[in-house]
């Protein structure tokens, strides 16, 4: 089962640091990539506490730049990144695909797959 999730407003609330927004849009047993230190999440706190250490250390950003739905049922959303130190610096941009499992309009899981660079 799927339901509508607002992208848009999903990643306007990560890029503002509104962890609590984003948390909500997610299934309290949600799977989460760790794309900055490797592994995967389980749960919405796990979440948050990467996301505090990640916020800490770096300042990414992410800016969604369509989608399409996949086969499975899937959405992958075409997000273009861009990762700054904490100075200002531009460590790393490029583009990227997360791809959302979205079951009873909450994000059950997600994917990082790399994109075009």
């Amino acid at each position: 089962m799927t339901g509508a999730v607002d992208f848009d407003a999903l990643y306007d609330a990560f890029n503002a640091r509104d962890i609590e927004a984003v948390l909500a849009r997610l299934d309290p047993d949600v799977m989460w990539p760790n794309g900055w230190e490797g592994g995967m999440l389980y749960g919405r706190d796990a979440v948050r506490d990467y996301w505090l250490r990640q916020w800490a250390a770096i300042d990414p950003s992410v800016t969604p730049m369509g989608h399409t739905i996949e086969a499975d049922g899937r959405t992958a959303v075409h997000v273009r990144q861009v990762v700054r130190g904490l100075d200002g610096a531009v460590l790393s941009r490029g583009d990227v695909i997360h791809v959302y499992r979205i079951m009873s309009g909450l994000i059950r899981s997600m994917e990082i797959r790399g994109g075009r660079g």
